[in-house]
């Protein structure tokens, strides 16, 4: 199978727009939604929940009322503040766990802590893997994994030929878990001083992990200068540009209708996102190191 992800280097350039078109065109694909911070795929996909399960990371602590002595230790050494009145705060504590190596009567213990859910669910374009952090929870670089992990399983029960995932905006941990082993990334970003700045931050995170990338410009047409830097500073990297993708407001038209463009409408957003699949699908057949 060959697993394609989208990225871009921040966030509001249209990247899960683009993903959304390519579930309605790409065949034989499982579907995985790996921003798991911020998961706004399925807003657009309309999926039926098939499967639900906890996300179980990192630790909080706990103060067993009986076994504390009230000597005020634990708050004194907390660097986060998290205990008040020999109480944890669950949202301030980052599960080090050194108010439980300090407590003389051995009143603090770390428990697992319930991060979040993931997802398997039915979509009219396909299965898709996708998940939901908790609110002021870590470790999203492992929950991302698991969604690819799950993701992969079912393309291989299903003998499923792509995995295409909307990967989160940046370049930390969560990108990371979403690129390393991907076959191809596609980088979407828009022709903006930000822009062109982050993406030369993700492209950076692609070569550092062997990955070829290509890039989509995304309104490409609101600034044609600063796209035509986007292309000279891609052409001089090895990078192909794959998508020029205008500015119409039918693209803020489909998502109120909760399609994707390339359902909504035939114009020019459609063909270039078409014409960008046929030349990203035949990347992925030929292995090409774009």
């Amino acid at each position: 199978m060959k697993e394609v992800v989208v990225l871009s280097g921040k966030g509001g350039t249209g990247k899960t727009i683009i993903v959304g078109s390519l579930a309605a065109l790409a065949e034989r694909k499982v579907l995985a939604d790996c921003d798991v911070d911020a998961a706004d795929l399925h807003l657009l996909l309309s999926p039926s929940e098939k499967q639900k399960d906890e996300f179980w990371s990192g630790e909080v602590a706990n103060i067993d009322g009986d076994r504390c002595n009230e000597c005020g230790l634990c708050q004194e050494l907390c660097r986060f503040n998290a205990i008040k009145d020999f109480r944890v705060d669950a949202v301030s504590c980052e599960g080090c766990g050194f108010c439980s190596h300090i407590c003389p009567t051995k009143a603090i213990t770390m428990n697992e802590n319930m991060s979040g859910y993931w997802f398997i669910s039915d979509t009219r374009y396909g299965p898709l893997v996708h998940a939901r952090l908790g609110i002021a929870q870590e470790n999203s670089g492992k929950l991302v994994a698991v969604v690819r992990q799950q993701a992969r399983q079912i393309a291989e029960e299903q003998g499923l030929d792509y995995i295409i995932s909307d990967g989160p905006p940046g370049i930390g941990c969560p990108v990371i878990s979403s690129l390393s082993g991907a076959g191809l990334a596609l980088l979407v970003t828009e022709p903006t001083l930000a822009g062109m700045h982050d993406l030369e931050r993700v492209l950076g995170v692609c070569r550092h992990f062997g990955v070829p990338a290509t890039v989509c410009i995304n309104k490409y047409d609101l600034n044609k200068e600063n796209a035509r830097q986007i292309e000279s500073q891609c052409l001089s990297q090895g990078v192909e540009v794959v998508g020029r993708v205008p500015f119409d407001n039918v693209v803020t038209e489909s998502i109120v209708q909760g399609v994707p463009v390339v359902e909504y409408s035939n114009g020019n957003v459609t063909r270039e996102i078409e014409r960008m699949w046929h030349t990203l699908l035949a990347m992925l057949t030929n292995g090409s190191n774009a």
